[in-house]
């Protein structure tokens, strides 16, 4: 398992569940097709799992 993975926006949140939203935004996501790197744990995937239909994931 990769210590850390990219996660990029593909979809907008305008629409969105307002708690989505701030996951996303906590996640460091701003912008559509934004990519930021973030640690590989359990906060993280549980993070990602919410709001999986936003985003896209792949190791670093």
């Amino acid at each position: 398992m990769a210590d850390k993975v990219k996660v990029t926006l593909i979809k907008s949140t305008i629409g969105a569940v307002p708690k989505n939203k701030k996951t996303i935004e906590a996640l460091g996501l701003t912008k559509l097709h934004k990519t930021v790197e973030l640690p590989n744990n359990a906060a993280t995937q549980g993070a990602l799992r919410k709001v999986a239909p936003y985003v896209n994931v792949e190791e670093a």
